[in-house]
């Protein structure tokens, strides 16, 4: 059995308050973008020499630096063993989400995990217990059950589908571009200060793109550009080359831009980063 794990942007990212139990809640308009990984799982074979119930390989383009037994597929099928009987399964994945670049890459292959175990072994899980279970493997886990535009509230895991179309975004081309630079989540928040914002961005999407760019804000950017001076410099250019929007995507690393036509000199521009086209 083959799935195709997109990954997301962020519309708006906005830190609303800290929680008690540590974490924060925020606000953030989550948009499924089709830049894919991709999972293939078999059923192991009883004299496959693994001491693990999910014996994973993992290649790619981008590969992380996880332990096996760390990685959010493994972690996904020890999740649902806990719950169901599920045989010994043999899975591969092939990274072409770079990772800790405010994608979601590693949590779209463990919600897709979840739901290709789901289909494959009749398991009879419903999609929203399948959002519950994908919510304790990462706060923005549940959105990949659906992968569809959505409003996200509390940690990221609390979703309200955007049952319209962004109009602003139809018939637009997206620009994605990361850098050599890996943020953790913990280093994004460590200098965040979180505050109520202004407008809420699903009522800022639902403007005219050309309001965005001084209403629609990530609030991990500003503590970030300030360390890491060349994600302003790329959000810079992508305006010099046309873009309508550009921002951060999550905790970063990647610069998305939003422009009305295909950009022509991006590749050469931002040689050397890595770089993705596509239409909305």
């Amino acid at each position: 059995m083959i799935a195709y794990p997109c990954c997301k942007i962020n519309l708006g990212l906005n830190i609303v308050n800290k929680r008690k139990d540590g974490y924060h809640n925020l606000e953030t308009i989550f948009y499924p973008v089709p830049l894919h990984d991709v999972i293939e799982i078999n059923k192991m074979h009883e004299d496959f020499p693994s001491m693990l119930n999910c014996d994973i390989k993992v290649t790619g383009t981008y590969l992380n630096n996880c332990d096996d037994k760390d990685n959010l597929v493994v972690k996904a099928y020890n999740l649902l063993a806990k719950h169901f009987y599920l045989p010994r399964i043999h899975a591969h994945l092939y990274k072409q989400i770079p990772s800790q670049a405010g994608l979601g890459g590693g949590s779209a292959d463990a919600a897709y995990m979840i739901k290709m175990l789901n289909e494959h072994f009749h398991l009879k899980i419903n999609n929203d217990e399948m959002q519950q279970l994908a919510t304790k493997l990462g706060a923005d886990c549940a959105f990949f059950i659906n992968a569809k535009a959505a409003f996200a509230t509390g940690i990221g895991n609390e979703l309200t589908p955007i049952k319209t179309e962004i109009n602003a975004l139809k018939g637009c081309y997206l620009t994605l571009i990361k850098p050599d630079i890996a943020i953790s989540t913990a280093e994004a928040y460590s200098n965040i200060k979180p505050q109520q914002p202004k407008k809420c961005c699903k009522d800022i999407i639902s403007q005219p793109i050309s309001t965005w760019k001084e209403e629609l804000k990530n609030d991990f950017e500003e503590p970030l550009f300030t360390k890491y001076t060349e994600l302003k410099d790329i959000k810079k250019r992508l305006y010099e080359e046309g873009a309508l929007y550009a921002q951060m995507s999550g905790s970063g690393s990647t610069i998305f831009g939003i422009f009305d036509k295909k950009p022509k000199n991006v590749e050469q521009i931002f040689k050397g980063n890595f770089i993705y086209n596509c239409s909305l």
